[in-house]
């Protein structure tokens, strides 16, 4: 698979993926399946150890992600950001071929596909390597639905799955599930983390919470 090492935030179904270096975490970035779904792999640049968030579709396409020889990371975690099945295709091939943890939150994990070894809730931390991953429940999209917010030396990063995306949250079932996931939106992200946080959401381009920000109100007013 060929890698871009210059990070746009954006990738295209079927093509290079893009990798950014930071201080002590390096994030690559792929889109994979039919619907655009994004996978991030996360490998601490310390220990060689890493974290595949989202295993959605494409399990070689995935394996050839993580590459090949002796220089290739260690996979050892699967964290999936909620429930629904566009996210998860993948997940039993790539935790086979790599004898991974699987992680998710216990409201979606009875709907994976194959058994969690972890569950995670608000305010829990997911560690690899060197690096600690926040865990943030985001409430709406899906009951278990999550996020894992990484504190770099340059800025906040946030993996927010389907409950944030550059235009609003993730699509609810109704009025009470957006209430509910505009509310841990604006407690748990916007209130908690500055403007320069980078956003990566589950499918299509980045963004930053500074750029969303100014909608809060505009969002709230429509009611999704």
């Amino acid at each position: 698979m060929d890698v871009l090492e210059s990070y746009s935030g954006h990738t295209d179904p079927g093509g290079a993926a893009i990798r950014r270096d930071l201080d002590a975490l390096s994030i690559t970035k792929v889109s994979v399946g039919p619907m655009d779904n994004n996978a991030y792999l996360l490998v601490c640049r310390a220990t060689n150890e890493a974290l595949l968030i989202d295993a959605a579709n494409e399990p070689d396409r995935l394996a050839d992600l993580v590459g090949s020889g002796e220089s290739r990371p260690e996979l050892r975690h699967l964290v999936t950001t909620h429930r629904h099945a566009d996210h998860w295709q993948a997940l039993g091939a790539v935790a086979g071929m790599f004898q991974t943890r699987q992680i998710a939150h216990p409201l979606d994990a009875g709907e994976l596909p194959i058994p969690m070894d972890e569950l995670v809730e608000q305010g829990d931390t997911v560690r690899f390597g060197d690096i600690e991953l926040e865990v943030v429940h985001l409430r709406g999209h899906t009951p278990g639905s999550i996020a894992l917010v990484y504190r770099g030396a340059d800025r906040p990063h946030i993996f927010t799955g389907d409950s944030l995306f550059p235009g609003g949250p993730g699509k609810t079932a109704g009025p009470k599930e957006f209430a509910s996931l505009i509310g841990d939106l604006e407690s748990r992200v916007f209130e908690q983390l500055p403007d320069e946080t980078w956003v990566y959401p589950g499918h299509g381009d980045d963004t930053t919470l500074g750029t969303e920000r100014p909608s809060l109100p505009k969002w709230k007013a429509r009611g999704w």
